[in-house]
């Protein structure tokens, strides 16, 4: 048996691991997976990071990248995520965000959850779950990446971060090999089974299981 903490990304919550989370509880797992408080424009990395339990196996989906690294682990795990000290520069794929517009308080969100599920490449039996996207405050950089194993998990149809931008941050700067899956940009919906076998896999690599 092994813990996970699960780290979701912008807008989310921890709803987002719902499927994921029940595969891996299913196979005798404890899972974590918290809400952070995306949308409080006074909250950063270092206040999302303390709402994550340590945890065996510690997985960030997309900005969820950035926290991970300040969680305690025996195991880091990126799925399709931002890597810190990484310039997000040629990132993102042409046309992500054009959907998006920013409040008062510079929060970004989607008006129309349609565009948010497609965006976020949202199978179609999942798409209503758009409507719950909160705001997403602007958050800063985090910390140098811990001495810790790490997996990145790359997803070769993702129409957000680019899959090559993926490749090169595992590579260059996790020093990893990336695992790549057959899915978009929420592998967590699209994926859920294939994805809990990945993490289960990393945990069971870096000798937690």
């Amino acid at each position: 048996m092994a813990t996970f903490s699960l780290v979701h990304g912008a807008w989310h919550g921890g709803w987002t691991w719902d499927l994921v989370a029940h595969e891996l509880q299913a196979r005798g797992h404890v899972v974590h997976a918290p809400d952070l408080p995306c949308d409080n424009v006074d909250a950063g990395i270092a206040e999302y990071a303390r709402l994550v339990p340590a945890a065996d196996v510690v997985v960030g989906h997309s900005l969820g990248g950035l926290t991970i690294p300040r969680v305690p682990a025996r195991v880091h795990v990126f799925v399709c995520g931002l890597v810190p000290a990484v310039p997000t520069d040629g990132a993102f794929v042409p046309g992500f965000g054009d959907a998006r517009v920013r409040d008062e308080a510079g929060r970004s969100y989607y008006p129309d959850p349609a565009d948010a599920a497609r965006e976020l490449q949202y199978p179609p039996e999942h798409a209503h779950l758009a409507a719950r996207l909160r705001r997403q405050a602007p958050v800063g950089s985090s910390e140098p990446l811990p001495d810790v194993p790490r997996v990145y998990v790359a997803t070769t149809r993702d129409a957000v971060i680019e899959p090559e931008w993926q490749r090169r941050a595992a590579r260059d700067v996790l020093g990893v090999e990336p695992v790549e899956l057959d899915a978009g940009h929420s592998p967590m919906l699209e994926r859920p089974r294939e994805l809990a076998d990945l993490l289960q896999s990393g945990a069971r690599e870096a000798g937690v299981v």
